[in-house]
């Protein structure tokens, strides 16, 4: 499914075309610039709280140069929530144009995490709290329109099909 939609970052407002991709193998990786996770852990959804704009968001950041997806989403959900990426999954990519003008793509992927230990607040300080919550819930914390709604709606069908294949 495609979505064209908009989103607004400080005084910006920025198009953006959401599309579901199983395969992130045919996107050109030079351009993906960020991942975000739609965490699961025991059935409940893993939200982060902070960042410059003091919102709860979905787990992610920003991919660091020569470091692939899987190494930023490890990385980016150990530092922001103290917890170990155990599986993922891809769910869509979406693609927009940054302040500079360049076409950038970011990645949202759908994964099962297990806790390390307390957490403790991500070292940049970017996610002050973290909180485990129903999915049916998320729009009480993330607002994403119907990127939002779609990535939610992808996440749980995957979260439930391998909670099956767990059991």
């Amino acid at each position: 499914m495609k979505i064209n939609d908009e989103f607004k970052w400080g005084d910006r407002v920025y198009p953006v075309e959401h599309e579901d991709c199983d395969d992130f193998r045919l996107l050109p990786r030079d351009k993906i610039t960020q991942a975000r996770a739609i965490c699961f852990r025991d059935g409940k959804l893993l939200l982060g709280f902070g960042g410059s704009q003091k919102e709860w968001s979905f787990i992610g950041g920003t991919i660091e140069k020569g470091e692939s997806i899987p190494e930023t989403l490890a990385r980016e959900v150990k530092e922001e929530s103290n917890h170990e990426v155990v599986e993922w999954k891809p769910i869509s990519y979406q693609k927009s144009v940054d302040a500079n003008g360049n076409e950038i793509y970011q990645v949202r992927v759908w994964c099962r995490v297990k806790p390390i230990g307390k957490f403790a607040g991500d070292p940049d300080k970017a996610i002050e709290k973290i909180e485990l919550v129903e999915p049916a819930d998320y729009k009480k914390y993330v607002n994403w329109g119907r990127v939002g709604d779609r990535l939610m709606e992808r996440a749980v069908e995957i979260e439930k099909v391998r909670q099956l294949l767990r059991r």
